[in-house]
């Protein structure tokens, strides 16, 4: 098979230039960026994504720069606990949950690249402006990023579009597809320098979208001498207006403080927290319409081209991996690539669908919502009073299951 050309360096285009290279089919990766930086701040990986990137011989290098979480607690905005569960090896699982930031994980696999693939397999400065295709091939054109310079077309057996939420090739297929869906929410990120809290390993989520909701866990560890953590924390409030997605817009933090000024918990002062940030973004809660189709032939997308979704549940970077790993394996499995990309959407594009509509209406943090309406956003005496733990549980399980990230859905992957 001639080269599969990729089409973005983000965590998908090179897990799965990884992947390919393990499985011995020869790929170039091009990415618009004329240089890979350390953008964002953090992600989670949950055991499911862990497995396939220690498939990859990857999971000391992502532990030494990772945290690797223990557990989720969820609370009102009174601070008072409504909920915890382990997460990862705590939980039984075979594969730990990293939490980690986004640059980090990127930087590992592109170390892992650059050895492995090789260096010159990946040309940073080339954007796509689109792609054509015959019945032996694909050629793909580009420019030069920052101007209209045209770079030479590049012919491959097929063409993976990694091109993330503004992505090229998925306007090429779908030019009227309109404008994302806007869930009502908006979402400011940032990570703060500050002493471990809870179990030094836990992803808190805290409060309701309608007042305020917070979701916070640590990135790194022992930053400083004095064993300060990378703490990164979200904020999502109900708002009208929303301005156009960009991962790595600025934002206000008096845009959104106000809503948390009087969370003073008892292990954690939310806003001196906030206010010690060292950087702030600001992002819509929106996603797509989930496609009828992914694949034409011998081009198709992957990740946030594919499926982008409101960024809740710690599966944006986490479902990329995910299809990443089956593309290679129909890849493997079939000569013809068409054939092969065919059987990948057939086994991605619905599991990744109702992702997409889950988190619009039975989110992880429903647990939250329960709560907030069944107090009427007030406070407890005891949680048992307000639901059951079997619910609680019920919640959380729920949305494993439709995610893929249950002990079940591991259990039945056929992999190691």
């Amino acid at each position: 098979m001639d080269d599969v050309i990729i089409v973005g360096a983000g965590i998908g285009g090179l897990t799965l230039a990884l992947t390919l290279h393990r499985a011995g089919i020869a790929c170039r990766v091009y990415e618009a960026a004329d240089a890979i930086r350390p953008v964002g701040v953090g992600v989670n990986l949950l055991p499911h994504a862990v497995r396939v990137l220690s498939d990859l011989g990857l999971r000391d290098a992502l532990a030494r720069v990772a945290v690797t979480t223990q557990e989720a607690v969820f609370f009102n905005r009174f601070g008072q606990l409504i909920y915890r569960e382990a997460l990862g090896r705590f939980a039984g699982f075979d594969w730990p949950q990293f939490s980690i930031h986004r640059g980090d994980l990127q930087a590992v696999l592109l170390d892992a690249f650059k050895v492995r693939v090789g260096a010159d397999r990946l040309h940073l400065g080339w954007r796509c402006v689109g792609a054509d295709q015959d019945a032996d091939g694909v050629s793909v054109r580009f420019c030069r990023a920052g101007d209209d310079g045209d770079l030479p077309a590049q012919r491959g057996a097929a063409l993976i579009a990694c091109d993330g939420i503004h992505s090229v090739i998925r306007k090429q297929f779908y030019p009227g597809e309109g404008d994302p869906v806007y869930s009502g929410y908006n979402m400011w990120r940032g990570v703060t320098r500050w002493p471990p809290f809870l179990s030094g390993a836990s992803m808190v989520r805290a409060g309701w979208l309608a007042t305020g909701k917070m979701v916070i866990y640590p990135i790194r560890d022992a930053i400083d001498a004095d064993g300060r953590q990378l703490v990164n924390w979200v904020v999502e409030i109900e708002t009208p207006h929303y301005k156009r997605r960009d991962w790595n817009r600025p934002g206000r933090l008096d845009d959104f403080i106000g809503a948390v000024a009087d969370w003073h918990f008892d292990w954690l002062d939310v806003p001196a927290f906030l206010r010690a940030s060292d950087v702030v973004l600001e992002f819509p809660m929106i996603d797509q319409d989930p496609l009828p189709r992914w694949s034409f032939d011998r081009i198709t997308v992957l990740g946030d081209a594919a499926h982008p979704m409101v960024p809740r549940g710690s599966n944006g970077a986490g479902q990329a991996i995910l299809d990443a790993q089956v593309l290679a394996d129909m890849l493997v499995a079939h000569t013809d690539p068409v054939r092969a990309l065919l059987d990948y959407e057939a086994q991605r594009r619905e599991v990744t669908s109702n992702i997409v509509l889950t988190n619009r209406k039975n989110p992880p943090d429903a647990i939250l919502r329960e709560v907030f309406l069944r107090t009427g956003d007030k406070p407890f005496e005891r949680i048992e009073d307000v639901i059951a733990r079997e619910e609680l549980v019920a919640l959380s399980d729920g949305y494993k299951r439709v995610s893929g990230s249950s002990k079940e859905a591991l259990a039945g992957s056929g992999r190691p």
